[in-house]
């Protein structure tokens, strides 16, 4: 997050039209939960202008990358390489250990979209495996970055948006950010009886 060395989220491997969605939720499920950056396939330009308007609409700071390099950016990276995958080291086992060495240098968590080459496992710092089980990619990422900032994400502030949502018990509410005033309030002109 932005107090700390970089995170940033490499997703691996692209399948246009087969991986679409679940390459933009990668994407956005990095920006929602503390990554500074996403590394896109560069097959993935719809994937990355998606996540770009979220970013834009909902604020920052966050970077989206196109990179036909993916191996290249594993090798050549300066700092901790994760590779999230089924058959690594149970993530509660290793987060205590990953959340020091990420508290010194950035790091650069692996999610996979199609098969990944063995050369991806031998490379990395660590295999982490969610459960060990089979299951989304997007799951995966999500429970290890929550566990890599140990909940911290979830307090974030987010700068530059056109949008804010407003934390209901029920209904649905999106204001401009210049309708909340410094202490937080929300303007009352600014909120419909439509919700």
């Amino acid at each position: 997050m932005q107090d700390e060395p970089e995170c940033c989220v490499l997703r691996f491997g692209h399948r246009p039209g087969r991986d679409d969605r679940m390459t933009t939720h990668v994407g956005l499920t990095a920006r929602a939960l503390g990554a500074d950056r996403v590394i896109l396939p560069d097959n993935a330009g719809q994937s990355a202008e998606t996540v770009r308007d979220i970013t834009d609409r909902f604020g920052g700071p966050f970077e989206v990358e196109l990179n036909g390099e993916q191996r290249a950016t594993i090798r050549n990276w300066e700092g901790t390489v994760v590779h999230l995958t089924m058959y690594g080291e149970e993530v509660q086992t290793v987060q205590d250990e990953i959340r020091e060495v990420h508290a010194e240098e950035p790091i650069l968590i692996v999610v996979g979209g199609e098969k990944v080459p063995f050369e991806v496992y031998d490379h990395a710092d660590w295999n982490v495996g969610v459960t060990n089980q089979p299951h989304s990619e997007v799951a995966g990422l999500a429970v290890f970055l929550d566990r890599l900032f140990d909940g911290a994400e979830l307090d974030r502030e987010w700068e530059g948006g056109e949008q804010r949502v407003l934390p209901m018990e029920t209904g649905k509410r999106v204001v401009s950010p210049e309708d909340i005033d410094e202490d937080g309030t929300v303007d009352p002109a600014a909120i419909d009886d439509e919700g």
